[in-house]
């Protein structure tokens, strides 16, 4: 199965150690107009404890948090 356009961006903040700005909007994006699946719940999940153990630095800063946003679950 082909991973998501969620996984594939948190992958990439994974392999370069940062999440973009761009990055981060199109997560947002995505989950605001199509929302998630299970599989991009635990990747945000993974994303959000490596942010805060400074395994990933976030471009945006720590003003805002990543998880501020309202979750819409698809079904696949």
């Amino acid at each position: 199965m082909p991973l998501s356009m969620i996984c594939r961006l948190i992958q990439s903040a994974f392999q370069t150690g940062h999440l973009s700005v761009e990055s981060e909007g199109l997560i947002r994006q995505i989950i605001a107009v199509r929302g998630y699946q299970t599989t991009d719940l635990a990747a945000l999940e993974e994303l959000h404890q490596a942010i805060h153990a400074g395994q990933v630095k976030r471009e945006a800063g720590e003003s805002i948090s990543l998880f501020a946003m309202p979750l819409r679950k698809i079904s696949h």
